[in-house]
């Protein structure tokens, strides 16, 4: 809306923005494509941020603080989604964006992190009084950006089939919450005002990840975490799909080290104080003293847990493809998911190219290909639970092929995968390009690298808007951020019994 324009028609159907009053986006936004993309949508705004940030810091950051403005946010506190439904809900990832931000600007501009971190509090509680309706520390949130990854629609249950306690919306809230803990040490090493809202995300972290863990989200028979319907009958139904949804637990990771204790004391006597009477919250909290050094670690899914449902990714038949993470794992081509809700029969299996269902009106698929974002999160969070001891969390990777690796050089590895997904093979020819021998061959083209919504699971050729999405040039921050291969000799030691 622009001072002047006519209200929003309020009836029930006509408009999904009237309660957006304040709203009047007038502003320069980052698009990757004005003709394919011409509006913002938060959470992917936040991914393109990280890598505009590597060539413009000061427009990232502007950028980032636009959506939190008064014009933008609601009073009430969530952030608009995207222009054609502002009350819809994405990932919230706009503390992790503006935390990246901030390292790439090079780590001194503590006024930007508190504005920025003083708008992200009033999110944060709209998340935790609107999205947890057991108040339990488990939050719901419909589709949260994943479109038709499940069988069902998760923003359209029927209310008389019960509710669905979402994997993946409970673990970005301990993600929110790690990165609000993170940005509060930081603010706290200029400003110790900040220890007490570090302490307050810590116990928040704390409680929500006891909750994913302890609640039925994680399956002990499967080592994996999964959504579960809560039927108005009192029975269960774990939603048992091989999917990106229980592998966001695995991002909600925080390494930090001895700087904090020995300059936060407060902080460290407080985290202490709640361990030792909150013993049940342990297994999120993780320390390794090496070399004189404190290492620590907050994470959802704890290291011993981590490595058996990694086991589950990377199997080249499942999740893991030769150029990244799938959505879903192709597991699932030979054996569907079936559920049975409102009296039809829900199901999904492994597509790793266009969407064949009508979900979301067959435009994107979540169902088996791979997608920038989530690896490149996924990717982050390897690499932080290999800060609490390096080299000692190790894994067979890929699976079955006898190699053991520690969980940065799998980061490493996946990242590599994902980059090559537009690098050309020995015959010449760029995955991305797919069966397209104009792109692929001619010289006027083949070097003419598009960003895609995202790559289908096989092949990695390129899917989707085929100059959209801008959060697909998070591939040059793997490049960036990626070291050159090291030796892969196993690795002696580890962390678990």
């Amino acid at each position: 809306m622009t001072p002047g324009s006519p209200l929003p028609r309020r009836a029930a159907g006509i408009s999904g923005n009237g309660q957006w009053r304040q709203l009047n986006n007038h502003e320069v936004i980052l698009m990757p494509d004005p003709w394919e993309y011409p509006w913002f949508a938060a959470w992917d705004l936040a991914f393109h941020c990280v890598t505009l940030a590597h060539i413009d810091p000061e427009f990232a950051k502007s950028q980032l603080v636009l959506l939190l403005r008064d014009w933008y946010m609601h009073p009430n506190g969530q952030i608009p989604a995207y222009e054609w439904n502002f009350s819809d809900v994405n990932p919230p990832v706009h503390a992790w964006a503006a935390i990246r931000v901030f390292e790439l600007d090079g780590g001194t501009d503590f006024p930007f992190l508190e504005r920025i971190f003083h708008k992200l509090l009033i999110n944060f509680t709209w998340w935790v009084d609107n999205k947890d309706h057991g108040d339990n520390n488990l939050f719901e949130g419909g589709f949260m950006g994943l479109d038709n990854i499940a069988p069902l629609d998760r923003s359209a249950l029927p209310p008389e089939e019960g509710q669905l306690e979402q994997a993946d919306s409970t673990a970005w809230m301990a993600m929110y919450a790690l990165d609000l803990l993170d940005m509060a040490l930081r603010l706290a090493s200029q400003d110790t005002a900040y220890e007490d809202v570090a302490t307050k995300f810590l116990e928040h972290f704390l409680t929500i990840a006891g909750a994913a863990n302890n609640a039925g989200l994680w399956d002990e028979q499967d080592a994996y975490f999964y959504d579960v319907l809560h039927r108005s009958d009192g029975t269960d139904v774990p939603i048992r799909v091989k999917s990106l949804v229980g592998l966001v637990p695995v991002t909600a990771a925080l390494s930090y080290d001895h700087l904090v204790m020995d300059n936060l004391p407060d902080f460290h006597g407080r985290a202490e104080w709640f361990l030792t009477n909150n013993p049940e919250f342990l297994s999120s909290f993780h320390r390794r003293d090496i070399d004189g050094k404190r290492h620590r670690l907050l994470a959802l899914v704890p290291p011993e847990r981590v490595i058996r449902l990694l086991d589950n990714v990377f199997e080249e038949t499942g999740l893991l493809s030769r150029y990244g993470i799938r959505a879903i794992s192709a597991w699932h081509r030979e054996h569907p998911f079936t559920v049975r809700v409102g009296g039809t029969t829900a199901s999904v299996d492994y597509e790793p190219g266009e969407s064949t269902t009508a979900l979301f009106g067959g435009n994107s698929n979540w169902r088996g290909p791979i997608w920038m974002p989530l690896n490149a999160l996924l990717v982050e969070a390897l690499r932080d639970y290999d800060d609490l001891a390096p080299g000692e969390l190790t894994i067979e990777y890929p699976a079955g092929s006898g190699r053991r690796l520690d969980l940065s050089a799998v980061a490493d590895d996946v990242s590599r995968r994902l980059v090559s997904i537009f690098i050309p093979g020995p015959d010449g020819r760029r995955p991305v390009h797919g069966g397209y021998d104009l792109l692929a061959t001619d010289p006027r083209w083949k070097d003419n690298i598009p960003f895609h919504e995202y790559f289908h699971g096989d092949t990695g050729a390129g899917l989707g808007a085929e100059h959209q999405t801008g959060w697909t040039a998070l591939v040059a921050h793997l490049i960036l951020t990626t070291p050159p291969p090291r030796p892969t000799a196993a690795t002696q030691g580890n962390l678990l019994p």
